[in-house]
């Protein structure tokens, strides 16, 4: 492809210098014009080709990449997530990982494009034309390379700004976007509004900047350029004055010349996308050489399936970066079957203990065990996967109820989804909806109500047939009487599993076998509601609390 180009200034040079010394006739002309032509269309059919297959793979690269960061967002561990923004990550998902396709597409076909012109036309102007000639017009060259390379690393530097101008942008709007119901709520548009344009004018900025240095480095490049033109036009000329080349010579040359304009103005291009590629790769590379927190481990037990037998022996913990242990030599043995409460304060340290059982944290070594093993020797898909946990932040997804309810892709049938949303009592609602359970819940579930989201994720939870369910919270937004009956319904499936109940409301716990009470991280009671209602503590505290608001609402 570029081979045919190097022919074309040759030919043009040929019948110059035939048409100043012996004049071509048109039948004379047509078969250079007619080369010329064939020339240019296999040039245009295997440009076309070539570059297919560079922006094709560029395209696979770019789907790998994407592939990659993404599996590896999904690997790490919460705390990642708590220290990184929603649209800065998602500004790493989109905008640079288009910028990297960019530099492996684009970058690529300019590079190799200017490389393999820039040395097949010095050697054909060298060898077929003159060697001064060439020398003459490189002159302005290390001046050129010079600013390539200057402009090139304050390029790199500044797009990296633009991009994490960009990824606050999308974060701001991201943000503003899912809590729009508490916008409008609290009348703040207007405000944020003004937080927006704040963000806003700072990515404009960090562009302007960006566009400033490029800005001043494409005319510069230019300029170097055609001063190569200007000591060809002048020296060429007075070598076709002298007879040291032909007139067609020069015509060859300056039409090489112009041919290797495009080569040294691409470098400009190259620069700036390779520069803006590599600065997006530094921040993929900044999270994909995150390392999970929490991943599998050496010397893994060999388990197929967990009883649900539960061992914890002296555990603290403390959250990186916390000054005090959320938990604080916790001790609790937990049989197989068993159904135990946890009940405290908020703050306490319930949902902490249970992102330990789930090990979204890392607890120290021996202080959990499952079935006699370290949960840190538990592979995390059999451990997360014997578990049903029901999280007080219920969660939905965009898609379907009967695809949320069965989110642990057990291919249930339908029949299988109405089976346990009647025992999490939400088949009622669902049946009174247009499309029942084909039903499309919005964003995170917003077209639901509090109460719906709840039993819509116990029921998510059921259909996986847990060994151990974890319930956290997870009636706090139903009424006392839907509770009661959801509990009901419930004692079948507890039957012959280990069931951890967290709640904030006694009512919910009253039936467990065991109540744990916890107060600033540490067990401060343990027993039956029996027993513990007749202890003076936090428990009774809560109890006689609770009767009386009780009282108070039967009165109203």
């Amino acid at each position: 492809m570029n081979i045919g180009q190097l022919f074309i200034p040759r030919l043009l040079g040929i019948m110059t210098d035939k048409i100043s010394e012996e004049g071509l006739q048109h039948r004379d002309f047509l078969p250079y014009l007619g080369i010329l032509v064939g020339l240019s269309l296999l040039i245009a059919a295997f440009r076309y080709l070539w570059r297919i297959f560079v922006m094709g793979n560029a395209r696979r690269l770019e789907y790998s990449l994407r592939r990659m960061l993404f599996g590896h967002l999904q690997d790490l561990s919460p705390e990642f997530f708590t220290s990184h923004k929603t649209g800065d990550l998602m500004a790493h998902a989109t905008n640079d990982i288009r910028a990297v396709r960019m530099a492996l597409g684009n970058g690529i076909v300019m590079t190799v494009d200017a490389v393999f012109l820039t040395t097949a036309i010095l050697i054909m102007m060298v060898r077929t034309i003159s060697w001064k000639l060439t020398l003459m017009a490189l002159l302005p060259l290390p001046l050129m390379l010079a600013v390539v390379v200057g402009f090139g690393r304050v390029i790199h530097t500044r797009f990296k700004a633009v991009q994490e101008a960009f990824a606050a942008l999308t974060d701001r709007t991201q943000e503003n976007f899912a809590g729009i119901r508490v916008v409008k709520g609290f009348a703040q548009e207007e405000a944020e509004l003004t937080r927006f344009a704040e963000v806003n004018e700072q990515n404009v900025a960090m562009n302007m900047r960006l566009v400033r240095i490029w800005g001043l480095f494409w005319p510069l490049v230019s300029y170097l350029a055609g001063l190569s033109f200007t000591i060809v036009l002048g020296y060429g000329g007075m070598m076709v004055i002298n007879g040291a080349i032909s007139l067609g010579d020069f015509v060859a040359f300056n039409s090489y010349l112009g041919m290797l304009t495009w080569p040294i103005l691409a470098i400009g291009w190259v620069m700036n996308i390779i520069q803006r590629g590599r600065a997006s790769m530094d921040r993929i590379n900044s999270i994909l050489d995150e390392v999970p927190a929490v991943q599998d481990e050496p010397a893994l037990a060999e388990l197929k399936r967990l009883s649900g037998e539960i061992t914890i022996k002296d555990l603290t913990f403390t959250y990186p970066g916390a000054p005090s242990p959320a938990l604080e030599g916790i001790n609790l043995q937990i049989a197989p079957g068993e159904t135990v409460g946890i009940l405290g304060r908020t703050g306490s340290g319930k949902t902490t203990l249970l992102n330990l059982l789930l090990r979204l944290y890392n607890p120290p070594y021996g202080t959990i065990t499952l079935d006699g093993h370290d949960i840190r020797r538990i592979p995390l898909e059999l451990l997360r996967t014997s578990i049903g946990y029901v999280p007080q932040d219920n969660f939905l997804f965009s898609t379907s109820i009967k695809e949320n309810v069965d989110f642990a892709a057990t291919d249930a049938s339908l029949d299988d989804v109405v089976k346990f949303t009647e025992l999490a009592e939400v088949y009622r609602d669902i049946k009174d909806f247009p499309s029942q359970f084909d039903t499309m819940v919005g964003e995170r579930g917003v077209t639901l109500s509090g109460g719906q989201k709840q039993r819509i994720a116990i029921a998510r939870a059921l259909i996986k047939d847990p060994q151990v369910l974890i319930l956290d919270d997870s009636l706090s937004a139903v009424d006392t009487e839907t509770e009661e009956a959801i509990l009901q319904n419930l004692k079948g499936v507890f039957d012959g599993r280990t069931v951890i109940l967290v709640s904030h409301r006694i009512s919910t716990l009253q039936g467990a076998d065991r109540i744990v009470v916890l107060d600033q991280g540490r067990i401060v009671q343990m027993g039956t509601h029996d027993e513990l209602v007749q202890q003076p503590g936090l428990y009774q505290e809560i109890y006689q609390r609770q009767l009386l608001e009780k009282e108070i609402e039967s009165v109203g």
